[in-house]
C-alpha cells in the first residue's frame, strides 16, 4: 500500500514515466542501479536528460517506482489472498501467483532482489515494507521476528531458483512447477 492508502497498481504513470521505467529496467538488468546513469536512461530512450528529470527528479525515485510497478503485480493476488478463509488455500494461491510472476519477469526479479542500491533503498521505504509484510504474513503465516529467516530463504529460494545459470535453459512451464513444488516444501503445503 502506497502511504496515501491505495495500492502501488493505482499509482497513476504517464505514458512517459512508464517508458523511463521501461529503459531504466532493461539498462539496471544489464549493468545494474550504479552502472545505470540518468544519461544512459535518456540515451537508450532517444530523449535528452532534461527529458528523464521532468518525468523522475533522481534515479532513486526510478528505482522506487519500478519497484512499485512489479509489486502492483502481485497485489491483487495477495488481496485475494488475505480475504481466503482457508490459511492454506491463501497460501496455495499467493504461492503460485509470486511464482508465475517469478518466472514471467525473471529477469526483473533477479535484479530487483539483489541490486545493494534497490535492496538499501527498499529497506528504507514504508510502503514496501508493509507490502513484504502482508505477502510473507500470508505465506509463512507467523509474523513474529522468528519467521525473518524462513521469509528470506523462501524469497531467495525463488529469486535464485529463477535466475541462477543452471536453470537459464529451463523452459517456463518445467520451472514454474518444479519451483512450486519445492517452494510448497517451505511453507508446509503438500505436494
Amino acid at each position: 500500500m502506497t502511504s496515501d492508502g491505495s495500492g502501488f497498481r493505482a499509482i497513476p504513470r504517464t505514458a512517459a514515466q512508464t517508458r523511463v521505467l521501461d529503459a531504466a529496467l532493461t539498462l539496471i538488468s544489464e549493468h545494474g542501479v550504479s552502472g545505470t546513469s540518468l544519461q544512459m536512461i535518456a540515451d537508450a530512450m532517444g530523449v535528452t536528460k532534461a527529458a528523464v528529470y521532468r518525468q523522475f527528479k533522481t534515479k532513486d525515485e526510478i528505482v522506487i517506482a519500478l519497484t512499485e510497478r512489479e509489486l502492483g503485480t502481485l497485489e491483487e493476488a495477495l488481496e485475494a489472498a488475505e480475504a481466503e478463509p482457508s490459511a492454506a488455500r491463501a497460501r496455495e494461491l499467493l504461492l503460485t501467483r509470486v511464482i508465475d510472476e517469478a518466472v514471467t519477469r525473471r529477469r526483473a526479479v533477479a535484479t530487483l532482489q539483489f541490486d545493494p542500491v534497490i535492496v538499501r533503498l527498499l529497506a528504507g521505504h514504508p510502503p514496501f515494507q508493509q507490502f513484504i509484510g502482508r505477502l510473507y504474513a500470508v505465506l509463512i503465516g507467523d509474523p513474529s521476528p522468528q519467521a525473518r529467516l524462513p521469509a528470506a530463504m523462501l524469497s531467495g529460494a525463488i529469486a535464485v531458483g529463477v535466475m541462477h545459470p543452471l536453470v537459464a535453459d529451463i523452459d517456463d512451464d518445467t520451472l514454474r512447477s518444479q519451483l512450486l513444488s519445492y517452494t510448497r516444501r517451505l511453507v508446509d503445503l503438500p505436494e
